[in-house]
């Protein structure tokens, strides 16, 4: 008789904060050390917690000695195999995510002490980041690689609706497709499929463990948590374009200059500054303190706030930034 499954629930927090033009993702050890770094993460215990963001807001204090503030859920990540050692008869975990936004603290000691850090989310993601050039990565390493992965391609594959070559002109910009920033996801998938990226071959994927040698693609994590960490930043990107997230990662007061920045770290592209100026003029979600930033040495920057009455104006009080 086969035993039944036993199935936990465990929780997982994309935790993003910005500093200067550096998106930061917070990576804790987890419980029990023992592995790479990953996101802050813990378990559901019905009989403890009242709600699963009790849970998760617990296990980020636990883990990491911060308080965050939004707090949206993203996904519930289910796969066996991309969480759990080969030959694994542990309990099943079901992972629900979380994007989780905050004003990175001044003082890291807390942090530190917790075995936490802020690391720069494009270490993970370095073809994202398109804010200077069209990113080496691409071209060096991506491409090639899976143009020979879709010439590799059978002529059927099982349970795709799409074959490969369109799904990578999709994703990565294959014959002078668009490149859209927001699939962070599809791309992070897509390389996994295709067995480019570490997770694979920990994970034991034949497409991974075929090759001689895995591509340098960013920075690994534990169990599913890059997986996670591509959702989070899919969704942020889509949401700055309806919703006044960014605020969130902001200090109370803020020159628009330093608006633009938050907001192109987080997009991965680059904004005109008028044009930009002119988007938030129009979302009017801003208005000026009447104080003045001179830290800087050259002439006074305006500081401005957000204004909250936005939120209750129209439904989708956002910057429309368009496409990349």
């Amino acid at each position: 008789m086969t035993p039944a499954a036993t199935v936990g629930v465990g929780l997982s927090a994309a935790v993003v904060a910005v500093e200067g033009d550096r998106p930061l993702i917070l990576v804790a050890q987890p419980p029990g050390g023992g592995k790479a770094l990953g996101l802050p993460s813990g378990s559901f215990d019905p009989l403890r917690d009242r709600t699963l963001e009790i849970a998760l807001r617990s296990s980020i204090a636990e883990q990491t000695a911060l308080d965050v503030g939004y707090v949206e859920q993203l996904y519930t990540f289910g796969d066996r195999g991309r969480a759990a050692e080969p030959g694994d008869l542990a309990p099943h975990m079901v992972s629900i995510g979380y994007l989780a936004l905050t004003r990175r603290p001044r003082d890291g000691a807390a942090l530190a002490a917790a075995g936490a850090a802020f690391r720069p989310w494009y270490g993970f993601f370095p073809w994202e980041d398109w804010r200077e050039r069209r990113p080496d990565v691409l071209d060096a390493q991506i491409l090639p690689a899976l143009a020979q992965w879709t010439a590799e391609a059978p002529e059927a594959e099982t349970g795709r609706a799409l074959p490969r070559l369109v799904r990578a002109r999709q994703c990565f910009g294959f014959d002078g497709a668009p490149w859209d920033e927001e699939k962070v996801l599809d791309r992070y998938e897509l390389l996994y499929e295709a067995g480019l990226v570490e997770e694979a071959a920990r994970d034991g994927r034949p497409a991974a463990l075929g090759r001689a040698a895995l591509p340098q693609l960013g920075a690994a994590m534990r169990d599913d948590h890059r997986r996670i960490l591509a959702t989070a930043m899919g969704r942020i990107r889509a949401k700055l374009k309806y919703r006044p997230l960014v605020f969130e990662l902001m200090p109370r007061q803020f020159t628009l200059t330093a608006l633009q920045r938050t907001v192109e770290a987080v997009a991965g592209r680059h904004l005109h500054k008028q044009n930009f100026r002119r988007l938030v003029e129009a979302a009017a979600l801003v208005e000026p303190t009447g104080a003045a930033e001179t830290a800087t040495g050259g002439r006074p920057a305006q500081l401005y706030r957000f204004r909250r009455e936005a939120l209750e104006e129209r439904p989708a009080p956002g910057l429309r930034l368009g496409r990349g």
